[in-house]
């Protein structure tokens, strides 16, 4: 299926396997992009050096298109930028909006540039920028997220900017790349349905989580980061929420001390990466200091499998998947369905 995104980043279908911490690793996005679809790599919990080590392994996996995913926010952004542009990586992805700078200085070396975004002034600034295409993640989406449902937000997106429009939040098959398309998006972005497969790293525990999950044990909080986090509700939230001020604070202590040694980030560092997560945001010290909580609560479920220490950022669609297909069964099942539901449609 031919559509503007398979154009623009060189890939057989119009699926995105999204950059999730810890989770998005070399064996998920090279197996993402064998079977067709454009797999991000993870690089916020990386090393600068480590994420140069995990693009070669993704390379001498694939030689298929894949993209690394960036915080735009982060001190050592263009420390990453050089790197993938060194490594010859294809796509760009960032969380937050990049700068104009940013953009450019990708564009320049030949990267394409797609910025997730959560509102509509958001995808008409980046795409002023120059921004090749957007991603768009409604509130049903895992980890931050809005309030605004995919079937509001996309549409308004699609009819206020010319460069290709990615759908997020709620999809899982063929059915929702049809309802996609049809808003006038270029394909789908998918998170938790990626995560949910056999070549995810993701511990077999973890997975029989979300798997026994129902649509109403996907809850958004705050009581993490200070910021709506959509993720299982579990024991942990639920402590989480009881909590004083104070004991969730000398937690994100106690965890911002881990983190700091686990990804080599130095204090400074942490600071400046705190002051961008604060500007623009009614968000206290404090609440900036929790948000040091999220890599290391995500870390110990989704690769240490704890789930009773960690947190686990899911999308709705965690309540309606029940199997874990590899990657090339999944793209194909959607492929698949999407054909037939398109043949049903058309008489």
């Amino acid at each position: 299926m031919e559509t503007p995104l398979t154009r623009l980043v060189g890939v057989r279908h119009p699926i995105v396997q999204t950059g999730m911490g810890w989770v998005a690793g070399p064996r998920l996005v090279s197996a993402t992009a064998d079977a067709g679809a454009l797999g991000i790599l993870a690089s916020a919990t990386m090393t600068v050096d480590r994420l140069r080590a995990a693009i070669r392994e993704v390379k001498s996996r694939t030689d298929a298109p894949f993209g690394v995913n960036l915080r735009a926010d982060a001190s050592d952004a263009g420390d990453r930028v050089r790197v993938m542009i060194d490594e010859g990586v294809r796509v760009a992805s960032f969380a937050l909006a990049p700068s104009r700078e940013l953009i450019a200085e990708l564009k320049d070396a030949g990267v394409v540039v797609i910025p997730s975004i959560g509102a509509r002034r958001h995808a008409e600034k980046v795409a002023a920028w120059g921004a090749d295409a957007v991603i768009v993640q409604g509130g049903e989406g895992g980890g931050h997220t809005g309030e605004v449902a995919t079937t509001v937000l996309l549409p308004q997106v699609v009819d206020s900017v010319e460069i290709p429009v990615v759908a997020a939040g709620g999809f899982f098959d063929g059915r929702g790349l049809v309802a996609a398309l049809a808003y006038g998006a270029a394909g789908v972005a998918m998170g938790t349905r990626f995560l949910l497969t056999s070549d995810s790293t993701v511990p077999d525990a973890v997975k029989a989580r979300y798997l026994a999950a129902t649509v109403r044990d996907v809850t958004v909080t705050r009581a993490v980061d200070g910021l709506p986090h959509r993720m299982l509700r579990t024991d942990l939230v639920d402590a989480l929420e009881r909590s004083g001020r104070a004991w969730a604070l000398l937690q994100a202590v106690r965890r911002a001390a881990g983190y700091r040694k686990l990804s080599g980030t130095s204090w400074r560092r942490m600071l400046q990466d705190g002051r961008a997560l604060r500007h623009g945001k009614d968000l206290s010290w404090s609440q900036v200091l929790l948000a040091a909580n999220t890599p290391m609560l995500l870390k110990a479920s989704m690769v240490d499998g704890r789930t009773d220490l960690g947190v686990m950022a899911s999308g709705q669609v965690a309540g309606v998947i029940d199997d874990l297909p590899s990657c090339a069964e999944l793209v194909e099942r959607i492929m698949k369905e999407a054909d037939e539901v398109r043949q049903h449609l058309t008489g």
